[in-house]
C-alpha cells in the first residue's frame, strides 16, 4: 500500500513520524515549500533575528507528542511561565480579562460588572458566537474586550460564527470568583492549558519540526506543489511535472484550495466547498537595537488605535531570536494582524502602520522608530480556520466524500476544525489518521477529544 501525504507540516510529520515508528516504508511526503513545518516553521532575517509565523508556544495535551519534541529538542529549550496582558483604556489588565477587570478604571469595571449582573439569557439557547457572548460574559466585558478583540481576531462578523468550537479555548465566568478578586484585589492568571510552555534554545518553533523531520528526510521531498488530483486514478501530478499514484492519500492542504485541483468533482461537494472561511495574516516582525525591560510573553490589544491584534515580546522567549543571542543591545516584537474580505488591509503600509500602532498604545516611544535595525514581513494567505455556523454542515458533506475515495484530509487547514487546529493536535492527527487506516483506531482528536 503507497501512501502519500501532501504537506509537511505538523500533521503531515505527524503521520510520517507514525509511519516510521511502525516501521512502514511505503510511503512518501510532498511539499510545495522548501522547507517543513508549514505555520510552525521559523525564518532567520538578514540581521540575525529569528521569526516565528505568529505568535506559537509549545504546550501539549498528548504524552506521545511530548516524547516526539523531547526526542527533536533534546535540552535545547527554555521552559516560560505565561505572562500576559490586555492593552486597554491607557493600561494593562491582566489575561484572562474577565477575571482580572480589577484593574479597569472604574466607569469600565462598573460596566462590566453590572453587565455580568443582569445576563439572563442560557448560552445554550444562543446561535451564534455573538450571542454566546451576550449571555456568558454581558454588556459591559462584550462591549470593551470581547467584541472588538474577536473582532480583530477573525475578520468577520461573529454573528456569522458558530459557538461550538469553543471548549477550552475562552475562558468563562465565574461571577463569584470575579468579586472576590476585586475585593482582594487579587490577579487571576493561571487559567488555561498554556499557562506554561516551552521554546526552543535555538531557531524558533520551526527547530521542533526541523528536528522531527530529520530521520525522515529522504522521504520528504521539497518544492513540490499540487497541480492535480485525480481522485478516480488515485494519480497526483505536481506543477513541475512529476505525477504519483498512491493508494491512501493523506491531505493537510488547505481543504478548499485541495478540493479545487481534484478533477471529477459533484457540485453538492463544490458548493459545500465554498462554506468554508479562513482569514489571512500579516505577520510584522520589528527588530530594534538597545535593551527592552519587559517580562511579559505577549499582549493583546482589542482597540483601534492599532492593527495587530496581538504583540509578542519575542526576545524573551530565546536570546537568540535577537543577533548573535545579545539581548542586551536588542530586543523584537512581533505583530499580527488579521485580513479577510471583511477586513481589507493595506499590505503595502503595514508595516508603518504598525509602528504607529505601537507607538499608540504604549509599547513604543516616538523615538525609538530610530532604533529599528529590522523589518520583516510575512503575509500568511491561510491563517485561521473561521468556525463559521455552516462549517459542520459543509464538512459533513465532503469529508466523507473525499474518504470513500482514499483521501483522509487533517490538520489545521486540511480538517478545518479551529478547536483542533494547534501545533499538538495538528501532529496528532496525523498519527491518528495512520493508526485508523493501519490499526483500525479511532481518531479522537478530529472527533473532538484533546486527552491522550
Amino acid at each position: 500500500m503507497t501512501i502519500l501525504i501532501l504537506g509537511a507540516g505538523p500533521c503531515g510529520l505527524g503521520a510520517a513520524y507514525h509511519l516510521n515508528k511502525l516501521g512502514r516504508t511505503d510511503w512518501r511526503i510532498f511539499e510545495r515549500n522548501t522547507h517543513v513545518g508549514g505555520l510552525s516553521a521559523s525564518f532567520q532575517d538578514g540581521t540575525g533575528f529569528t521569526w516565528d509565523i505568529g505568535g506559537h508556544v509549545l504546550f501539549s495535551h498528548y504524552d506521545y507528542f511530548d516524547r516526539a519534541v523531547e526526542k527533536a529538542l533534546g535540552d535545547d529549550y527554555y521552559s516560560h511561565l505565561r505572562e500576559c496582558r490586555i492593552r486597554i483604556l491607557n493600561g494593562w489588565v491582566p489575561y484572562p480579562f474577565q477575571n482580572n477587570i480589577r484593574h479597569l478604571p472604574p466607569d469600565a469595571l462598573r460596566a462590566c460588572l453590572d453587565g455580568l449582573r443582569a445576563m439572563r439569557l442560557n448560552p445554550a439557547d444562543t446561535n451564534n458566537f455573538r450571542e454566546w457572548m451576550d449571555a456568558v460574559f454581558g454588556e459591559g466585558i462584550v462591549r470593551y474586550f470581547m467584541e472588538p478583540y474577536n473582532k480583530k481576531v477573525w475578520g468577520v462578523p461573529l454573528e456569522n460564527m458558530g459557538r461550538e468550537w469553543l471548549g477550552e479555548r475562552v475562558s468563562v465566568v465565574d461571577l463569584a470568583r470575579i468579586e472576590k478578586n476585586i475585593a482582594e484585589q487579587r490577579d487571576d492568571v493561571n487559567w488555561g492549558p498554556n499557562n506554561r510552555f516551552k521554546f526552543p534554545r535555538y531557531g524558533g518553533t520551526g527547530a521542533i519540526f526541523e528536528g522531527i523531520a530529520k530521520p525522515l528526510r529522504e522521504r520528504i521531498s521539497c518544492e513540490h506543489e499540487v497541480a492535480v488530483v485525480d481522485l478516480e486514478a488515485k494519480m497526483v501530478t505536481f506543477t513541475n511535472g512529476l505525477t504519483e499514484r498512491y493508494d491512501i492519500l493523506i491531505n493537510t492542504t488547505p481543504l478548499d484550495a485541495f478540493i479545487g485541483k481534484c478533477v471529477s468533482v459533484p457540485e453538492a461537494v463544490r458548493d459545500a466547498t465554498q462554506k468554508l472561511v479562513h482569514s489571512g495574516g500579516l505577520i510584522v516582525g520589528l527588530g530594534f537595537r538597545g535593551k527592552r525591560v519587559d517580562s511579559k510573553c505577549w499582549m493583546y490589544f482589542p482597540e483601534s488605535d492599532s492593527p495587530f491584534y496581538r504583540v509578542t515580546n519575542f526576545f524573551n522567549y530565546s536570546p537568540h531570536n535577537v543577533p548573535n543571542g545579545d539581548i542586551d543591545n536588542y530586543f523584537s516584537l512581533m505583530c499580527e494582524t488579521t485580513y479577510s474580505p471583511h477586513k481589507p488591509v493595506d499590505k503595502e503600509t503595514i508595516i508603518e502602520e504598525t509602528i504607529q500602532g505601537l507607538i499608540n498604545s504604549g509599547m513604543i516611544a516616538e523615538e525609538d522608530r530610530g532604533r529599528i535595525v529590522s523589518s520583516y514581513l510575512m503575509d500568511i494567505p491561510y491563517s485561521y480556520p473561521v468556525p463559521t455556523l455552516g462549517r459542520d454542515r459543509a464538512l459533513a458533506v465532503i469529508q466523507p466524500w473525499l474518504e470513500n475515495r482514499g483521501v483522509y484530509s487533517r490538520g489545521r487547514f486540511g480538517a478545518w476544525k479551529y478547536e483542533v487546529g494547534n501545533m499538538d493536535h495538528s501532529f496528532m492527527q496525523g498519527v491518528e489518521v495512520v493508526e485508523r487506516l493501519l490499526n483500525g483506531g479511532a481518531e479522537p482528536t478530529l472527533n473532538g477529544s484533546t486527552r491522550g
